[in-house]
Order: C-alpha cells, then structure tokens, then sequence
C-alpha cells in the first residue's frame, strides 16, 4: 500500500491564505474599518489598522467603543469560521478553486456578545485574539480580547454565543 505523497507546503498556505481572504472578505465590516488579519498556522490574530475616522472621543484621543466592539466581534467570528473549516482547507477537501469561487460555508450568526471595556483604546493599532470555548452543532462560545502596545495590558474583551450553520447534507 502506497501512502499518499504530502502536498508542497507553498501549495498549503496559498490555500490557508485563499480561505482566510475569503472568509474575511464576506464580512463588508472588515473593509470599512481597514482590520486584517495575520496568520500564523491555525492561529489569527486581527489588526485593526489605525485611521483618524475611528477616533470616538478628539479629547482624549481614543478609539470609539463601537469600533473596538465591532473589531472583537469581527475577530470572534473570523476566528470562529477558521476552526470550522481548518480540517477542510488542510486536508483540500476545500479547494483552491472553490475558494476563489467563493464557495464556503456560511457563516455564524451572532446570539449574544458582551465587552467589557477596560481601558481608552489609544490612537494607533489594535490587535485581537479569539479563543473558542466550546462548539457544537448548534452553538459556540467565543472569548476574545484586544490589546494595542502590550498584550498584557488589554483594551477591551468580550464573551459571545454564536449559533452555528447547518452542515449540508
């Protein structure tokens, strides 16, 4: 029995790359707000690039607490949808075509989120993480946290529930 030669690891990340820009281009919200997202292996980390335009309070200056809502949630929910379909683009079951042709899966839906602000947000770049506590068929639990200059030091973390899509088939 032949075992099955492994893919060209350049092969590998132009799919993860292909999946990730995929999943976060369905969200319009990411464009609007300049967040990308760094990958290293299944890991994410967001960043949400610094523009005047998200600055809330010119007093101070910090960013607005629906910028680093919305920022959390978006990381949350890319975070989430990359576990959901990590096995499928590293085992290629998720092709590169496919991806490109924009067939994934869709995309959880939001039941509840909670943020806990901890300290102004100041007027440069953010970064977050989202680690998934739990998911199932029908629901995930997401925490996710945001920190600018020292990851120990967080700006803003929050808690979510997501109901999860139907498999197909």
């Amino acid at each position: 029995m032949s075992r099955r030669r492994p893919e060209p690891m350049q092969v590998v990340k132009q799919r993860r790359d292909a999946a990730l820009c995929a999943l976060a281009g369905r969200v319009p919200y990411t464009r609007f707000l300049d967040i990308t997202f760094d990958r290293r292996g299944d890991e994410l980390t967001g960043v949400l690039n610094f523009d005047e335009k998200l600055i809330g309070n010119p007093h101070l200056p910090a960013l607005h607490g629906g910028v680093t809502a919305a920022f959390l949630e978006v990381t949350a929910i890319i975070s989430l949808s990359w576990a959901m379909l990590w096995e499928d683009v590293e085992s290629g079951t998720l092709t590169l075509d496919a991806l490109e042709a924009g067939q994934l899966p869709r995309m959880p839906k939001t039941i509840d989120f909670t943020v806990d602000y901890l300290r102004s947000g100041l007027p440069r770049d953010a970064y977050a993480r989202a680690h998934v506590t739990r998911s199932g068929r029908r629901y995930a639990s997401v925490r996710a946290e945001a920190w600018q200059d020292n990851h120990d030091r967080p700006i803003a973390q929050a808690h979510a529930h997501f109901l999860m899509p139907r498999k197909e088939g």
